[in-house]
């Protein structure tokens, strides 16, 4: 064998094992898924990474159709002899059936006797019937050791139980459940180690692309948490001057239009970052990529479905719901105070109001974006980085927002690195002035950390 372990994905027409492949190549593009019978026809090879070295070769192969043809006519081929398991694989891949009518069980039979092991892919939702066991039987004789792999397990009405007593019954007991399309946190854990018991000369290679893809995972949730941190701080620090009244509509369409590029921004970074493509982005709540939520950022109508509440401010409520704080030299300090700006200490705050006041009587307002807007940012950026850690790349449907548990943002108080961010506008790069500063980024950091999404990825 080679010294890189090499797996053949097996399994049934339409089990799933280019779909399963898919979400462990974390490659979306990685051949071909269709409902169409025996959509992959050839044996395609594929590797998985740790540390930039190659590690593992797996190789996705043509679905199995006629297993109960292929039994009986193994039963012809072993004739009065007593072949061995091995060998009556030969004895078939020799025969002119091979090239005919079993050709694509043939390539099946020829990868797995070339690999150290199988991966057997079952679409848990199938019902348990006598072509599987066939199947399982006519594989077992490559004598090579294999794991079934129970897909589509997240779908409700599947057959996990069914299929597990079944595949006990036939002396499988090591089972590993891998839903392709919503897999498990710890599952490709799971997976690895399963495959570790069964080949143990490979088991520290395996032990060691494990340790890698949780590497992995857990830097992309950090640096997810750090996008959204990013934005949050660039649109609380966000600061427009109005010094004409009769701009007052077009300054507001500037300060709205500029969040929300902002949030599509997010929204495409987060989806690279996950390695998916944009045309897989949400459908229900984000701008860019749904035109039926097109202005619901600043509308009441998002800000009461998310639960969040508008200020009550009379600013707040001039604005009719948009989010739009309308902060002039004229507030109270317990205005400013309601707007969280007290975290820099109390003569940070006097002197920021002060240079308001100041500019009041210049004659010009400034316009910043109220909590309730921060508050439904941080909401659907959150449940997003959610969605993308636990979708997997066999998902066609675009990435649908699941309820989290959000009441922090919801209801309670904004971190403080936020009530920091609202007096410091050089800190939004979506403004005018922007300068970045170790402080901004040290505000970032600590902002990140509020930002949970789910269980973190399990580190061996």
């Amino acid at each position: 064998m080679s010294e890189l372990p090499r797996l053949a994905v097996v399994g049934h027409t339409n089990a799933g094992k280019t779909s399963l492949l898919r979400t462990l190549t974390r490659d979306a593009r990685f051949g071909e898924v269709s409902e169409r019978p025996a959509t992959t026809r050839h044996v395609e090879a594929v590797e998985l990474m740790a540390d930039g070295d190659a590690v593992l070769q797996l190789f996705d192969t043509p679905g199995m159709e006629d297993a109960l043809g292929l039994a009986d006519l193994m039963d012809e081929l072993t004739g009065d002899g007593k072949p061995d398991g091995p060998e009556l694989i030969e004895r078939f891949l020799a025969s002119p059936q091979a090239r005919g009518r079993f050709e694509q069980e043939a390539k099946v039979l020829r990868q797995m006797r070339a690999s150290d092991a199988g991966l057997y892919v079952i679409d848990a939702r199938d019902p348990v019937l006598a072509k599987f066991r066939e199947e399982l039987a006519i594989l077992s004789r490559c004598a090579r050791p294999l794991l079934p792999v129970l897909n589509f397990v997240a779908t409700p009405g599947h057959r996990e139980a069914e299929w597990r007593e079944m595949l006990a019954r036939l002396g499988l007991h090591a089972v590993v459940a891998f839903d392709s399309v919503a897999p498990a946190i710890d599952g490709e854990r799971r997976l690895f180690t399963a495959l570790g018991t069964l080949i143990e000369a490979h088991r520290q290679t395996l032990a060691r692309l494990t340790e890698s893809r949780a590497a992995e995972a857990l830097a992309r949730v950090e640096a997810g948490r750090r996008m959204i941190a990013e934005l949050l701080v660039d649109v609380a620090a966000l600061r427009l001057t109005l010094d004409d009244e009769s701009r007052e509509q077009a300054v507001l369409v500037s300060l709205r239009d500029r969040v929300r590029t902002r949030e599509r921004t997010l929204v495409a970074s987060l989806l690279e970052l996950y390695d998916f493509g944009r045309d897989q982005g949400p459908d229900e709540a984000l701008p860019e990529l749904a035109g039926r939520w097109e202005d619901d950022l600043f509308s009441a109508e998002a800000l009461r479905a998310a639960g969040v509440r508008v200020g009550t401010g009379a600013a707040a409520g001039a604005a009719a719901g948009m989010g739009i704080d309308l902060v002039t030299g004229g507030l109270t300090l317990g205005a400013a105070a309601a707007l969280g700006a007290l975290a820099g200490g109390l003569w940070q705050t006097v002197s920021h109001y002060g240079e308001r006041l100041g500019g009041k009587l210049r004659g010009y307002r400034q316009l910043s974006v109220d909590d309730a807007i921060v508050r439904l940012l941080a909401l659907r950026s959150q449940r997003l980085l959610e969605a993308l850690e636990r979708r997997g790349h066999a998902a066609v449907e675009r990435v649908s927002l699941a309820p989290t548990d959000e009441s922090s943002w919801r209801d309670g108080t904004l971190p403080g690195a936020l009530a920091e961010a609202r007096i410091h506008p050089e800190w939004s790069a979506i403004g005018t002035g922007f300068e970045a500063s170790a402080e901004r980024s040290a505000t970032i950091a600590e902002l990140s950390g509020a930002i949970h999404v789910g269980r973190p990825p399990i580190k061996e």
